[in-house]
Parts: structure tokens; sequence; C-alpha cells
């Protein structure tokens, strides 16, 4: 009897060390396996920024990872978070400072979107030959924002002028390469008008 029995338990053992192997074999390889990253359980109250926000990457990244086109999310969805992040610029907290500095300065009544196209142009004119190609070079050109001709660059930047700072420099480029940015209510600069609109978020256009 005692025999039968462990034969009966080797057998067992031997039946679901088999089964996990044949799951194991075949559990089919995730569509993402070649891109790099992980999945990611959707948690009540989370949105693509705010994910985006802890694992360093933007909410373009996490869209084309996807498939979305909006921003709609649900609890229990499964997403792809992908790895690789990627900075225009070093994100040393100066930088992020003194771009958020910028953003709240020239932006902060506009939308979100808007604080970010504003991060945005300074980071494209920081890659343009045209342009210093260092953040405080490019901030601090003469009569390039009107916040530092009026001293608005020294307020303390707000956590929605940060949070647009990090989603510029992790990437986000609302604005398709524009190099400037004009309210068309308050500028007459025929320079500005002459540029060809690249998008017009809130009160501002970005052209050129």
């Amino acid at each position: 009897m005692a025999y039968g029995v462990r034969r009966l338990r080797a057998a067992m053992i031997v039946g679901i060390l088999l089964a996990a192997l044949v799951g194991f074999w075949f559990v089919a390889p995730s569509a993402h396996a070649s891109t790099g990253g992980f999945s990611y359980t959707v948690a009540p109250g989370d949105s693509l920024w705010k994910i985006g926000q802890r694992f360093g990457v933007t909410v373009p990244a996490l869209q084309q990872a996807n498939g979305i086109t909006g921003t709609l999310i649900y609890a229990g969805q499964s997403l792809w978070i992908p790895s690789g992040v990627y900075y225009r610029i070093a994100p040393t907290p100066a930088n992020v400072d003194l771009l958020a500095r910028l953003i709240r300065g020239e932006a902060e009544s506009e939308p979100y979107v808007g604080q970010v196209a504003v991060g945005a142009v300074v980071l494209n004119r920081v890659a343009s030959p045209l342009f210093p190609n260092t953040l405080a070079g490019v901030i601090y050109q003469p009569y390039q924002f009107e916040v530092v001709d009026n001293g608005r660059i020294n307020l303390p930047p707000t956590q929605e002028s940060i949070n647009a700072a990090w989603d510029a420099i992790r990437g986000w480029d609302p604005t398709n390469g524009a190099l400037f940015f004009f309210d068309p209510a308050k500028t007459t600069n025929a320079f500005l008008w002459s540029l060809p609109v690249h998008v017009v978020i809130g009160g501002h256009r970005f052209a050129g």
C-alpha cells in the first residue's frame, strides 16, 4: 500500500511539472517582446500622464506603444510601458527649474498642452543651428522672451509648469517642430506674422 501511494504521489508530481512546462513553452509571446518594456495594469485614478510621470515615458510614447489615439483609459486595462526613455536635454534640477519658470511666465494661463508646447519651442531652438545650443543660452538670448525682459522669469515655477517642462524634456512636441510662438492679439511683428503656422493652441500660434 505504501509503495502504491509513493508511486501515485510521484506520478502526480511529474504530471504537475509537465503541465507547468507545457504552460511555460506555449504561452503566447508578447507583441512587444522585441521593443523592450513591461506590462502595467491601470489602477483606479490613473491617467496616461500620471503613468508617464511614474515611469518616465511621454504620453505620445504610451499612445504609440498601445495603439491609442486619445487619452481615455480604464482601471484594469493592460498597457505596455516602453523602455528607452529619451531626454531632449539633460534633466538636471537646474534645467527643469529654468524651463518651468519660462513656461509659467509665458503660458501660465494657457491649457496644459499649450504650456508643453512653449517648452517644446525652447527645446527646438536648443536643437536648431539658428539659436544657442544650451537651454540658458536660448532663454536668455536678448529680445527673445518677454518674461526675461519683464522679470517674470524669476517667479517660482508652479507644479503644472514643472510637469509641462518634464513632458517637453521627455520629447512631447505638440508644435511639430516650431521655433516661434506668439499671441496674435498682442503681436504686430511682421516677421512673426510672415512665418508658416504649425498649429494654434489656446491663445498662441506656433510657427516657423
